[in-house]
């Protein structure tokens, strides 16, 4: 069991840049690797015939460089161990897959889902009910 390990959901919104940082200074704190989880997929079309090499591709790169922003910022914290992977599938049950032996699973308590009423989004409800370790949700700041 790989212990004194935080993990973190990253899809570029403010929300999950807010528990970016804020898992940032846990790790920190507590002298723990962070791991940087960002979770991608490629758009289902209904004609799989229209599907080429190329787009998936793209979108793959385009996961890498979100990926690779979120690396960024954490590599400005010195002496934090930080290390990161885009992971192709359905957020929720891949973030609870990589905090199987993690301290903590951290995420924002919105991503980028389409209703933006909502104080909480579907992966983070999901991580909070079915992850195998404590969870923080990070809430958007004050208004």
């Amino acid at each position: 069991m790989n212990k004194n390990r935080i993990v973190v959901g990253y899809d570029g919104s403010e929300g999950s840049l807010r528990a970016l940082r804020w898992a940032m200074e846990e790790a920190r704190t507590r002298g723990a690797t962070l791991q940087v989880i960002h979770t991608w997929h490629y758009p289902y079309v209904g004609d799989y015939l229209t599907l080429t090499d190329t787009a998936f591709r793209d979108t793959e790169k385009l996961a890498q460089q979100t990926l690779q922003g979120a690396l960024t910022e954490a590599s400005e914290v010195p002496d934090l161990q930080v290390t990161g992977e885009a992971r192709q599938g359905p957020a929720a049950g891949l973030l609870i897959d990589a905090a199987s032996d993690a301290d903590l699973l951290v995420v924002g308590s919105r991503g980028h889902g389409g209703f933006g009423g909502l104080l909480l989004g579907s992966v983070s409800m999901q991580c909070a009910h079915h992850a195998p370790c404590p969870v923080v949700i990070v809430p958007p700041p004050p208004t």
